[in-house]
């Protein structure tokens, strides 16, 4: 079991709900609205959601977004 899937079981349903659905958004490229901030220093991208963070990184040759992490806010976050 990786670390998202943990992180998954492991916190509310509605939380769970509203990561997932943005993660499916993401997926099929609908990013109007995310809020979508760029990280300092890095080819990353973030989403807040709550509490929780998506990681990711647009491959815009493939026209793909890959989902690196999804983690809860703490000091570690972005490390």
């Amino acid at each position: 079991m990786d670390e998202m899937e943990k992180l998954l079981r492991k916190i509310k349903k509605k939380d769970r709900e509203r990561l997932l659905e943005t993660m499916n958004a993401l997926q099929q490229g609908k990013v109007e609205g995310l809020k979508v901030k760029k990280l300092t220093h890095s080819s990353f991208y973030r989403i807040r959601i709550g509490d929780f963070r998506i990681i990711f990184s647009m491959d815009e040759q493939r026209k793909m977004i890959i989902i690196e992490s999804v983690r809860l806010r703490n000091e570690r976050t972005y490390k």
